[in-house]
């Protein structure tokens, strides 16, 4: 016990006092709230940019119904003829040329509208131009029909439709997506997270292997011993790291709020002061949000990142031991990296659609998926029986797991210059 006490001490302190450990674990937040204002700026940026569009109407109908907003300017051309105007945008480098050629009927014309551009243009003007020879040619076909227009806009009906459970409280449409980015952002960083630290616990052995260092240490301590402080030594290293990153984030999330000036406690009181529809349904947003079992999935997401960090470690365990170099190491990745896309996968794809469906349920019980595919269901409400059979088949896995990957993990850490198989790997199991 004493020996398996040093080892776990001495990994622990190898990955803690590690350069990339220290800079990762204080910058990383840093890092990932820069990477999101940088993005929104960049995109700031993008939309602010005005493109200039000129448009030639032979029909004489829409020139007063292309106004300037605030990222198109809109010149008229029509004065030129059609191959001037193609010259002039060409040479100006304009953002592109909208012909609306004269036809017979507006059912013709709404089929031979042209835009001329050497780039494909953005999708967001061709839908605001549609909508501009849309709405101007659905009147004309009112008119013509002898409707009167004022009417039949005093007679559309807007629809809203309010959420509420039985027990009265309202909810945010944007409430199954609020889940979806936490759910979904555990998911993805819990297999990141595994990915990260039982790589570590791979190249240590593959290291040591490689440095005839582990016949020493192997003279005085048993492998089993060795590969468990290995991977007990990282996944503190790992608690350490996510705990920190836990209250950065906290502390991150206050500056923010004092910033932006956002009061966590005004979304969960009733306000007497009218709000309209969109004032409404940002109050009914942030309600949601504070609504979430944040603490759960906090906590669910340490137990399973420990769950699923042991369950995968051994395996990368077993796998440094097998192997004389990570280029050896490539082909047995495929089993490891499977099950975790399948969870991911499975997480987008099914839980959003039917979190308590029999897809998502039993991919939240196999052990190999569950870390991924059950913290993606937890912000939708998952029964705690359920969680607790998860956890429980995980821990069984883990046992047999780590009994497996010790009898690969005995006989492979002594052997060198061999490059083994699968079919090597079943033989050192009957050991």
């Amino acid at each position: 016990m004493s020996n398996l006490k040093l080892i776990i001490k001495r990994e622990f302190i190898a990955r803690v006092r590690n350069k990339t450990f220290m800079v990762m674990t204080f910058l990383s937040p840093l890092i990932f709230v820069g990477m999101i204002s940088l993005i929104t700026w960049l995109a700031t940026l993008n939309n602010e940019e005005v493109r200039q569009v000129a448009f030639f109407d032979e029909t004489g109908l829409f020139l007063s119904d292309f106004r300037d907003s605030e990222n198109i300017d809109y010149i008229n051309y029509t004065d030129l003829t059609l191959e001037n105007a193609k010259d002039s945008v060409v040479i100006k480098k304009m953002y592109g040329l909208l012909y609306i050629p004269k036809k017979q009927s507006n059912r013709e014309l709404a089929k031979s509208v042209q835009f001329y551009a050497e780039e494909a243009p953005n999708i967001s003007i061709l839908n605001n131009i549609e909508e501009i020879i849309a709405n101007k040619l659905t009147n004309q076909n009112f008119e013509e029909k002898g409707l009167d227009l004022n009417i039949i806009e005093d007679s559309r009906a807007k629809v809203s439709i309010q959420i509420e459970n039985f027990s009265g409280e309202k909810t945010s449409k944007m409430a199954n997506y609020v889940k979806m980015f936490f759910g979904g952002a555990a998911g993805y960083f819990l297999m990141m997270f595994i990915i990260i630290y039982g790589n570590m616990v791979m190249r240590s052995v593959i290291e040591e292997k490689s440095n005839r260092i582990i016949e020493i240490i192997i003279s005085s301590v048993k492998p089993l011993q060795l590969m468990m402080g290995k991977i007990l030594g990282t996944s503190f290293a790992g608690i350490l790291q996510f705990i920190i990153w836990v209250t950065l984030g906290a502390v991150l999330l206050l500056v923010a709020t004092s910033v932006f000036g956002i009061d966590p406690q005004y979304a969960g009181v009733e306000q007497s002061i009218a709000l309209d529809g969109n004032q409404e349904e940002i109050q009914l947003l942030l309600q949601d949000i504070l609504k979430l079992p944040l603490g759960t999935l906090v906590f669910a997401f340490l137990i399973y990142f420990i769950g699923g960090y042991f369950l995968y470690s051994s395996i990368y365990a077993a796998i440094g031991a097998a192997v004389d170099s990570e280029t050896d190491s490539q082909q047995f990745m495929l089993p490891i990296i499977l099950p975790l896309m399948l969870g991911i996968y499975v997480g987008f794809f099914s839980v959003i659609e039917n979190p308590h469906g029999t897809v998502s349920t039993v991919f939240s019980m196999i052990p190999l998926t569950s870390p991924i595919v059950m913290l993606m269901r937890i912000p939708f409400g998952v029964p705690w029986w359920e969680v607790l059979i998860s956890i429980l088949l995980l821990i069984g896995s883990i046992i047999f797991m780590v009994w497996l990957a010790g009898k690969i993990y005995r006989v492979g850490i002594l052997m060198y210059g061999k490059k083994p198989s699968y079919k090597e790997l079943f033989k050192w199991l009957r050991y």
